[in-house]
């Protein structure tokens, strides 16, 4: 697995934290975050991973800002890309297994670096289960292959 991740200036701590689990699991990774302080744009973060999610060159992203919710807007608008906003362990479990979410969000100024870590972790071990889900997956691929 290959994951990109990438963050604003309000999610440096839990981005350095979700990268130390990465190492620790062994997961190859590219982080494209910021690295600074001060105020940047979100989208200018959170699309070009998405973009790179969505080729194919990345299996997964990981994106972090204040509240997560500015970078899942700005990557679900990507086409092809399943982002989802993330605070709890069992949502980041579902998911995978009902949506196949291939890149989540997480907000700094909402969850800690613990959390954070197990919400990551999670979602990083647990497989997508297909099936009647699948067909809804095709429903929304069909519509965006033909809206956007």
């Amino acid at each position: 697995m290959k994951v990109i991740i990438s963050g604003d200036h309000a999610g440096m701590t839990i981005r350095n934290e979700v990268k130390n689990l990465l190492d620790e699991m062994g997961i190859v990774y590219e982080d494209t975050g910021c690295s600074c302080e001060t105020s940047v744009d979100y989208p200018d973060y959170a699309l070009p991973a998405a973009e790179r999610v969505a080729s194919g060159e990345f299996d997964r992203g990981i994106l972090v800002c204040g509240t997560g919710i500015g970078m899942s807007i700005a990557a679900n608008k990507v086409k092809g890309i399943r982002c989802a906003l993330l605070s709890d362990v069992y949502s980041a479990k579902l998911t995978r297994m009902h949506n196949n979410s291939n890149m989540i969000a997480l907000g700094e100024r909402v969850i800690g670096p613990g959390l954070a870590r197990d919400i990551a972790k999670a979602w990083l071990e647990t497989d997508f289960e297909g099936d009647r889900h699948q067909r809804r997956l095709d429903k929304l691929t069909a519509y965006e292959d033909k809206n956007l």
